[in-house]
């Protein structure tokens, strides 16, 4: 099946470089482009996209307003931000929002066509080079009453959830707790199904939020 993918950012060159990364994958074609935040509303709407990949700042109608705008839509895309070092200010805000991830724009290639396949299967990811930068925007936080959910996690499934909000990835937390890639992809689907969430950007929402994980932890 053919992933359908508009792509919204204010530079022309960024765009093309996307286009160009997401159309040389297997199974992923670009149907539309914006250039602000208002027409990245109408294109979206218009086509219909499996995955929107969308730049977090830009003019006129920015990249949190609209991922609030098309996330509340009856069939909504799913929403793969792109961010720099230098515009994160908002990534707290954009993951409560209910995005499916975030991808640094000097990502690697591959990074991108995973975030976008990721994405379209209705999970979600935060590339390692953001995690430390959504960990800053948690820690002036106030933490929020841990869901009563938790308490239904096994010791096991407790641990990979602490992981998943540390950023690591499966292969990672695999090593670290000694068992198959396999084993962790049924851990961390039952943390998921157990404090209902829909992908691993939600949990490490949660980790934070409720003070289960704080900055400076290890």
């Amino acid at each position: 099946m053919t992933i359908r993918l508009v792509i919204a950012d204010d530079h022309a060159m960024i765009r093309a470089g996307l286009r160009l990364v997401a159309e040389s994958a297997d199974g992923i074609e670009v149907v539309g482009e914006a250039a602000d935040g208002t027409e990245a509303v109408a294109v979206a709407r218009r086509e219909r996209p499996d995955v929107l990949l969308l730049d977090l700042v830009m003019p006129g109608m920015n990249g949190l307003k609209v991922a609030r705008t098309l996330l509340a839509d009856p069939v909504a895309p799913s929403v793969v931000m792109l961010t720099t070092f230098g515009s994160d200010e908002n990534l707290h805000q954009a993951l409560r929002t209910g995005v499916n991830g975030f991808l640094l724009k000097s990502s690697p290639p591959e990074h991108l066509v995973e975030a976008i396949r990721v994405a379209a299967a209705g999970d979600g990811l935060i590339d390692p080079a953001v995690t430390m930068r959504v960990i800053t925007s948690f820690a002036a936080s106030p933490v929020l009453k841990p869901p009563p959910e938790l308490a239904t996690l096994t010791e096991r499934e407790h641990d990979v959830l602490l992981m998943m909000a540390r950023g690591l990835s499966n292969r990672e937390i695999a090593e670290r707790a000694g068992v198959g890639e396999a084993t962790v992809r049924t851990h961390v689907a039952q943390v998921l199904r157990k404090l209902g969430l829909r992908d691993r950007v939600q949990a490490v929402v949660l980790a934070y939020e409720s003070g289960i994980v704080r900055p400076g932890t290890t």
